[in-house]
């Protein structure tokens, strides 16, 4: 009688994860995309993530850590319902990315890699996010908004804490 492998993740996700790793040669080679989806599912990558993938893919934990190292992407704790990225890059940082940056800092009562107290926001400074010819530019989940100043930044915020999402500035 066959056993039933039991997962963390959805049976959606579970099954996808068994289609990937047909797709490569090798099996570790799904790691990347299976490290972004289970951040997708979960939220960040736990220490039960990295140890069924490992299983999955039949290599070390240690071996999935050091890959979720290197990709600064790939988070290791939870972050808010909104995880606002703010771009300090120097196409950025001219155009007053620090400047952004630092309002949200002060707005959201909360500092790079934190998370508000109501678990709506969390924020980070991060290097690039491909936006420099309409710098600055800040990326909140998928979404992103370019030629930001101070009230815009605000109301991105204001419109996300209303539940309203994606908007236009």
């Amino acid at each position: 009688m066959a056993t039933e492998k039991r997962t963390i993740f959805s049976p959606e996700l579970a099954a996808r994860f068994d289609r990937l790793v047909t797709l490569y040669p090798v099996k570790r080679s799904a790691l990347v995309p299976m490290l972004l989806y289970s951040q997708d599912e979960v939220g960040y990558i736990s220490p039960e993530v990295i140890v069924e993938l490992a299983d999955r893919l039949d290599i070390r934990t240690n071996d999935v850590e050091s890959v979720l190292s290197y990709y600064s992407m790939l988070r290791t704790k939870p972050v808010g319902k909104y995880n606002v990225q703010v771009c300090t890059n120097i196409s950025c940082m001219l155009r007053n990315g620090y400047g952004i940056l630092e309002h949200c800092k002060k707005r959201l009562g909360i500092g790079h890699k934190e998370v508000t107290p109501d678990g709506l926001f969390s924020l980070e400074e991060v290097e690039c996010i491909g936006a420099c010819c309409w710098a600055p530019a800040v990326q909140v989940n998928y979404d992103f908004y370019d030629d930001l100043t101070v009230e815009k930044m605000d109301q991105v915020l204001d419109d996300y804490q209303a539940g309203r999402g994606k908007v236009t500035v």
